[in-house]
């Protein structure tokens, strides 16, 4: 399993009703039901990915989260979970709303453009960095709006969300020196993890 999508799973707590948005091959909402008893489930774009979960068993639907999150209930699920998704939705503030009203906290994980590399072949260069984890020419990736650690809490603060918890974390899944920093995780750490609620 993906290190973000691990992270995520120590943060789910057990018999939880999940929620997983663009759930790949459903790993998370598989582990997530074996491992913690969870009631999990999950929406994906990719038509592929679906029926490749759906093969497995899953409860995995098609679905877009720019345009689906509106017909769930309100309070349906305890977590809802976009990892590694939304700096590829359309419209990233609309789709937070919606996963707080449907769930009660929302895990979020996304890569960082903030990074050091990411600065650094972008000041060399002067063209679209590519890293591990920003690993598409521009002209191919499904990136539309990347943002950094700094720019996504901002966007907390502004819609008056609790940041719980945060992490930052390289592709080796070594967190520190940034463990604290919010400044220091901006610049070194490739992606992060958020655990939101409403205020």
């Amino acid at each position: 399993m993906r290190l973000d999508l691990a992270l995520i799973a120590d943060m789910i707590a057990p018999s939880s009703r999940v929620l997983d948005i663009g759930c790949g091959d459903g790993g998370l909402i598989e582990h997530l039901s074996r491992t913690r008893g969870c009631d999990a489930r999950g929406i994906e774009l990719d038509m592929a990915e679906v029926t490749r979960a759906i093969a497995h068993g899953l409860p995995v639907m098609h679905g877009d989260a720019d345009h689906d999150l509106a017909q769930y209930p309100d309070a349906a699920f305890d977590y809802v979970v976009l990892s590694r998704t939304l700096q590829a939705v359309e419209r990233p503030r609309e789709v937070l709303r919606q996963m707080l009203r449907i769930g009660t906290r929302a895990l979020v994980s996304f890569p960082n453009f903030g990074h050091w590399q990411v600065r650094l072949q972008l000041l060399r260069t002067g063209r679209m960095p590519m890293t591990a984890t920003w690993n598409r020419p521009w002209f191919e990736t499904p990136n539309i709006h990347p943002c950094t650690l700094l720019d996504f809490r901002a966007l907390c603060a502004d819609e008056h969300y609790v940041v719980e918890r945060w992490l930052a974390i390289d592709e080796a899944g070594r967190r520190s020196p940034w463990r604290r920093s919010l400044w220091l995780a901006n610049v070194f750490g490739e992606q992060a993890l958020f655990l939101l609620r409403k205020a």
